[in-house]
């Protein structure tokens, strides 16, 4: 990717703290006024729940199943379980801010999920695979319809290579909305993500912090 696509690089930083709400109504368990509702979004197989357990500071709420369909299994053969209800985690970026995860369902058989998930989201992250860039489009016309905030974040399954320009044209994405790469297994990495994320709803007046 070229342009003004930025980076993530690799390296361990975060804290081990806990949380006692049970998060699946999607009720934030925190009313710091820098606690953020975050949705984790994208096509199936793009990396949602590896992101939130890579980059979560608590034990990281998955709500996987056994595969029965055959959607996406031609792209990704070792795919086995996939996400049917929420991926849940947190991850503390300063003193002032910590950020609830929210990651909705891949598998378009459980998207009538997603309207709950993404009430009362600050802002979210869409995750692209290179090896299916349209599968993001639903996901960033959802978030237009509810005029949630988003940046995009490209992640690294080692190909094939595609411009900004391409990922940008393919999904008709503004040049105003940010876009990253970054490789979800990684918490640096994942945590760069969020960061920029907080930058941006920060620039729209949206988040504390500077």
């Amino acid at each position: 990717m070229t342009g003004t696509t930025t980076r993530a690089v690799p390296g361990d930083v975060g804290a081990d703290t806990g949380t006692r709400r049970d998060a699946r109504h999607g009720a934030l368990p925190d009313d710091r006024p820098g606690a953020l509702k975050i949705a984790v979004v994208g096509g199936f197989g793009a990396g949602r729940s590896t992101m939130v357990r890579s980059v979560s500071e608590i034990r990281s709420l998955h709500t996987e199943e056994a595969m029965t369909g055959s959607e996406g299994s031609g792209r990704v053969p070792a795919k086995t379980a996939t996400t049917v209800a929420l991926d849940f985690g947190r991850i503390t970026i300063d003193e002032e801010r910590v950020l609830y995860l929210f990651g909705t369902p891949g598998q378009e058989r459980f998207r009538f999920l997603w309207d709950r998930l993404l009430a009362g989201t600050t802002g979210a992250v869409v995750l692209v695979d290179t090896r299916a860039v349209a599968d993001a489009r639903f996901a960033i016309e959802r978030l237009g319809q509810l005029g949630t905030p988003f940046i995009v974040a490209v992640n690294d399954f080692g190909g094939p290579f595609r411009s900004e320009e391409e990922i940008r044209k393919d999904l008709a994405l503004a040049s105003m909305v940010p876009m990253v790469e970054f490789d979800a297994r990684d918490h640096s990495s994942s945590k760069f993500v969020l960061i920029a994320l907080v930058e941006h709803l920060h620039s729209l007046g949206l988040a504390q912090g500077t």
